[in-house]
């Protein structure tokens, strides 16, 4: 757990000053999740999520199925809000993009949360650029 906390602890200081927030990821090692998640934060890190129920992830399959990313969050907006009148609580909706077309749609229908994925860092920088435009309250890189 100290090799994690260490590892965070490098991320957030490479970070530092520029507003953003280092996340860890929900794959961790079978049986050690809570422990793993508790070392990320001890090095200064945040916590993504815990389990697949804690956000509702809009997938490029999803984008298609809906026929659109303002479609798909639309109707997970719709989803959550009757999961929340039976008591349940509301969740963000994050969007998966990997063009910068993506990022300019999540955040024109108004997603809680983008998540950069296989993007290069010249496309990473437009993207976080873009963020001053929209709503978006979180960004996190993701390699793939």
């Amino acid at each position: 757990m100290s090799g994690i906390a260490t590892a965070s602890r490098a991320w957030v200081d490479a970070v530092q000053g520029t507003g953003a927030v280092v996340r860890d990821t929900r794959k961790t090692t079978p049986g050690l999740r809570l422990l793993e998640k508790y070392a990320v934060r001890c090095g200064g890190g945040a916590n993504h999520r815990l389990g697949l129920g804690d956000a509702a992830l809009i997938k490029d399959n999803h984008i298609a199925a809906a026929g659109g990313i303002g479609p798909a969050v639309e109707a997970v907006r719709a989803a959550i809000a009757g999961r929340a009148g039976a008591g349940a609580p509301m969740l963000d909706a994050e969007v998966e993009c990997d063009t910068l077309d993506q990022v300019k749609e999540a955040l024109a229908a108004g997603c809680d949360l983008i998540l950069l994925d296989n993007m290069g860092l010249a496309d990473l920088r437009a993207a976080v650029a873009l963020a001053g435009t929209g709503r978006a309250s979180s960004w996190r890189p993701a390699a793939g």
